[in-house]
């Protein structure tokens, strides 16, 4: 059985990548767009909040995404601590910017749908905060990333500083439970299976959701496989100068 570590090395993660990529692109494409027009034109409107509510179709899947995305990016981290594979760092490394877009995406939304509702576009509620910290650790990401000429340096530094903000991504998705105090409700759907929502926003909710899943990980192949050639393109240029 191949071991799954073959796909660390650069040659073979862009052979599989670059075979799969359309595939996924495809899908994920198919599923945002479906899920978008079934939620936004096929549902009907909140006995409470009427038309408004329609904007979870955007903001539960960016939120997701901003707080599984630095998840990821952890496992990636922690993979090049200890195994010390270029692709699981350049992956991490690739994977920022796209969950930084998606956590203000979901401050954004989060702000328009709850002006309102709660009366107001911003409160210091325990999620919404440990939300904006995550971005802000997302931006703190980026600019190491950016600082240190080093990559493998770079690499280690920004593993640790992904160990350290992974208590806010945590935070992020579990605040409502460790705290009642708030403004912000609960999860919408749970493992558990106690979903408060309906199943006619329940099930466009679940193709959007999906759809965004593929969409970060099309982005995040596709700036993975742009990291790997420019590490190649500055040692081919390094060699020249060399020689």
């Amino acid at each position: 059985m191949t071991s799954i570590w073959e796909y660390a090395n650069p040659k073979k993660f862009m052979q599989t990548s670059g075979r799969f990529l359309p595939w996924i692109a495809g899908l994920a494409a198919l599923c945002m767009v479906g899920g978008l027009i079934w939620g936004f034109f096929f549902t009907p409107n909140d006995y409470k909040q009427g038309s408004t509510v329609k904007i979870l179709f955007i903001h539960v899947p960016s939120a997701m995404i901003a707080i599984n995305g630095w998840g990821m990016m952890l496992v990636a981290s922690l993979i090049w601590v200890v195994r010390r594979h270029h692709v699981s760092a350049l992956a991490a490394k690739a994977a920022a910017p796209v969950g930084m877009v998606m956590t203000l995406v979901a401050l954004i939304t989060g702000a328009i749908w709850g002006e309102p509702m709660w009366g107001t576009w911003w409160a210091w509620d325990p999620r919404l905060t440990s939300f904006l910290i995550l971005f802000l650790f997302y931006l703190g990401y980026i600019a190491l990333w950016q600082a240190i000429d080093n990559p493998d340096t770079a690499a280690d530094l920004t593993s640790v500083l992904c160990m350290v903000g992974s208590v806010f991504a945590f935070l992020s998705r579990f605040a409502v439970d460790f705290w009642n105090q708030g403004l912000h409700q609960g999860a919408s759907i749970s493992l558990d299976g106690r979903d408060d929502m309906a199943n006619v926003f329940l099930f466009p909710l679940l193709t959007c959701m999906l759809g965004w899943v593929l969409f970060f990980l099309t982005l995040v192949l596709l700036r993975t496989r742009t990291e790997i050639r420019a590490r190649r393109l500055k040692a081919l240029i390094a060699r020249e100068r060399m020689g």
